[in-house]
């Protein structure tokens, strides 16, 4: 058993189980790890996946699906299943939605041990994020981790179509062109920080919305952008709503919400 292995398996009883699943008569010694590839399934439609993500969906493995406890349901993992071999395996992983750092290196730290268990037993495994792997995902806290664990871990990154593409591809909302900025923002900062943000940016995306509503829109309103903003919530799910404007006073948007805000003078987007 290799020595990272070893070490999983006296903590982690999964660990060993997926060990003894390799046949007997080959040289375990010679195992070679499994690739983990961070596969991005775009913002929840089923023919937004790219060719690539397709392709490695079909090929792995094993299929590890973030999930927080209490609710096992990953729209993540919805959205890839046509694409899975039936023998597949699916192994949830759990990240709480928390922002206490010792609940969470917790949960990185064990994520990690299941997912190099699976790896290092010789199979590979795609980790799936809606969006890209690498906007604001749980993929790089797995990395992180896994890093420190396996230095050498072979790891391939799948890009994806994200949420606020899809939106303003929707809305007819031009991003950014020219010598214009575009500014990506996480909605979780106080309104403070939102409205110095807002200021000096050209066209922002503001994600995370549904977590500080009254905070983003006193934002958008000390810096004169509440009324074209562009509010997007489950964008190319079940339940799509695009509109302009932000909700109602006490209104909280769904979870996966966004808003887009321009300062094109006399130009609605």
């Amino acid at each position: 058993m290799p020595p990272v292995l070893r070490q999983l398996s006296q903590k982690n009883d999964h660990a060993r189980k997926l060990w003894e699943t390799v046949p007997k008569k080959m040289n375990r010694l010679t195992v070679t790890p499994g690739t983990l590839y961070a596969v991005g399934v775009g913002p929840g439609a089923p023919d937004l996946l790219t060719l690539r993500a397709a392709r490695v969906l079909g090929g792995v493995d094993a299929l590890l699906a973030a999930s927080s406890p209490g609710n096992d349901y990953s729209r993540a993992l919805d959205t890839a299943l046509p694409h899975l071999r039936p023998e597949a395996k699916i192994i949830r992983l759990g990240f709480p939605m928390t922002r206490r750092r010792d609940v969470l290196r917790k949960a990185w730290t064990q994520a990690a041990n299941q997912t190099l268990a699976v790896l290092l037993a010789g199979n590979s495994a795609a980790f799936l994020t809606i969006g890209d792997p690498l906007v604001y995902s749980t993929f790089g806290y797995l990395l992180r981790e896994i890093r420190k664990k396996a230095p050498e871990q072979p790891v391939e990154i799948v890009p994806g179509i994200t949420s606020f593409q899809a939106a303003a591809a929707r809305a007819e909302f031009i991003l950014c062109e020219g010598d214009e900025t575009l500014r990506l923002l996480p909605g979780i900062n106080n309104a403070e920080e939102l409205e110095q943000e807002l200021r000096g940016a050209d066209t922002a995306v503001i994600l995370k919305v549904y977590r500080n509503i009254a905070g983003i829109g006193q934002a958008l309103r000390a810096s004169g952008r509440d009324g074209d903003c562009l509010l997007a919530s489950r964008v190319e799910q079940s339940g799509e709503r695009i509109g302009r404007g932000l909700p109602p006073a006490g209104e909280t948007p769904p979870y996966m919400s966004l808003i887009l805000s321009t300062a094109r003078t006399g130009k609605k987007y």
